[in-house]
């Protein structure tokens, strides 16, 4: 296992209103964060916030390409990202206890906060594919160049990990400077890691390890 500190591009926010960031994702154009009462999306440009839906928004988000996915309490709903219509619902896995949320290879991934995992998930139904163990609090996941990433945060402690998907195996640490933590987390499909900070209601901008880029 290789660790180092977490290298941190830039930060967006606080924003306006916003008292926690739950969730994180990326559509190619905004980053979009779950924030309580609704999901915001903001220019990672220039951290202007273009887009607010009104839908509920307390953990994981995520975005398939075309649709939003994002928990609220123990439901994981799919959002049309142009109307903010919720078109469908499944239940989380966790009942409630569920964190972070990515799409990769058809399915959604979820992160299990207290239970230590992270569940493959048909999008669909719901059903549990397969899951993953973790040693700590999960708190945010992304998948990038076939790469499982998660964050963590347990004992006011932080950082982000890449993991063997098969057997949950700790491949690198990046550990996130005292006082910061994870919440929420997705890549731009390069070199960013994008990171919610919790009550801060801010977002960080991680560097991805170019080792891990190969």
């Amino acid at each position: 296992m290789t660790r180092a500190a977490a290298e941190i591009i830039r930060e967006y926010g606080p924003f306006e209103g916003v008292e926690q960031v739950g969730g994180v994702t990326y559509d190619g154009r905004q980053v979009w964060i779950a924030a309580g009462g609704s999901i915001k999306g903001f220019d990672p440009a220039n951290g202007d916030v273009k887009r607010s839906l009104d839908v509920p928004a307390h953990a994981g988000t995520a975005f398939d390409g075309k649709h939003l996915y994002q928990i609220a309490e123990a439901r994981i709903q799919k959002v049309d990202p142009d109307s903010g219509e919720v078109v469908s619902t499944i239940p989380a896995p966790a009942g409630g206890g569920d964190s972070g949320l990515a799409w990769a290879e058809g399915s959604l991934w979820v992160g299990a906060y207290r239970d230590r995992k992270i569940h493959q998930i048909n999008p669909d139904t719901g059903q549990i594919l397969r899951s993953i163990p973790c040693t700590r609090f999960v708190t945010g996941v992304t998948w990038v160049d076939g790469e499982l990433w998660h964050g963590t945060w347990e004992d006011d402690v932080s950082d982000i990990r890449r993991i063997d998907p098969d057997t949950g195996e700790v491949l690198d640490q990046l550990d996130m400077p005292a006082g910061t933590g994870v919440s929420g987390m997705e890549s731009d499909g390069n070199e960013t890691l994008y990171c919610g900070g919790g009550r801060s209601g801010k977002v960080r901008a991680i560097r991805r390890p170019k080792r891990s880029r190969g």
